[in-house]
């Protein structure tokens, strides 16, 4: 699977090693043989794929908007590195078949949560920076967020904001926002938040509690829409 992967990157490796780790879900991650080695879980990769994806996304959009300010470009660079976004570039590449998890979670669906394919989009980043360098990723950066780029011509305000002027409009409460749930180990949590405003209620799910309350506003903003 990695290999046909290596396709939708458009990079072959010169160390499979890496694409193998970035695709591969702490879940899977395990000790092999009787040497006591491990293998490597995705997570030290997606550390250095978030950093790619935002230099390379910076320097693509003051390109493409040489006359936006800070501000504007910041806005347009916190949808653009979102946790939805990201889920949805990594759904539309064919991520979620190609990421190794552990039968149990596999079973759960937890290749398919938003939250999991975000992660591993940023590994598979890390990869190919590690791998070809930061013109291999900037290339596949491109190419994999363009609808994204492209999507809104003026620069995004966050789901917070869009979903508190909302309410303000309609002469509602402000947005009420509560934990509601946590899961998984200490060094890699999931937190899930919901979002109230008047009698509408929404859900979201993210590896800090800002960035759930982010995914909830948008889940609102979305039901309140449709």
């Amino acid at each position: 699977m990695s290999q046909s992967f290596e396709s939708i990157l458009g990079h072959e490796f010169q160390r499979p090693d890496l694409l193998r780790e970035a695709l591969t879900h702490r879940s899977a991650a395990q000790r092999s043989g009787g040497r006591g080695r491990s293998r490597a879980s995705n997570e030290r990769l997606e550390f250095i794929g978030d950093r790619v994806l935002g230099l390379t996304m910076a320097e693509w959009l003051a390109e493409r908007f040489p006359r936006e300010q800070e501000g504007e470009l910041g806005r347009r660079l916190a949808y653009l590195v979102s946790q939805p976004v990201l889920a949805t570039v990594a759904e539309t590449v064919g991520l979620a078949a190609a990421l190794s998890v552990s039968p149990g979670e596999a079973k759960a669906g937890v290749a398919k949560r938003a939250t999991v394919l975000a992660d591993a989009l940023e590994a598979a980043l890390g990869a190919l920076y590690m791998d070809g360098g930061l013109g291999v990723a900037r290339d596949f950066v491109r190419r994999a967020w363009n609808d994204a780029m492209t999507v809104q011509a003026e620069p995004p305000k966050d789901a917070k904001t869009a979903l508190q002027e909302w309410a303000q409009k309609r002469g509602l409460e402000l947005p009420a926002y509560a934990i509601t749930d946590r899961s998984g180990p200490p060094h890699s949590p999931e937190f899930t938040v919901t979002v109230t405003v008047g009698s509408s209620v929404a859900n979201g799910t993210g590896g800090n509690r800002r960035a759930a309350e982010q995914a909830a506003a948008e889940a609102l903003l979305h039901r309140l829409s449709a």
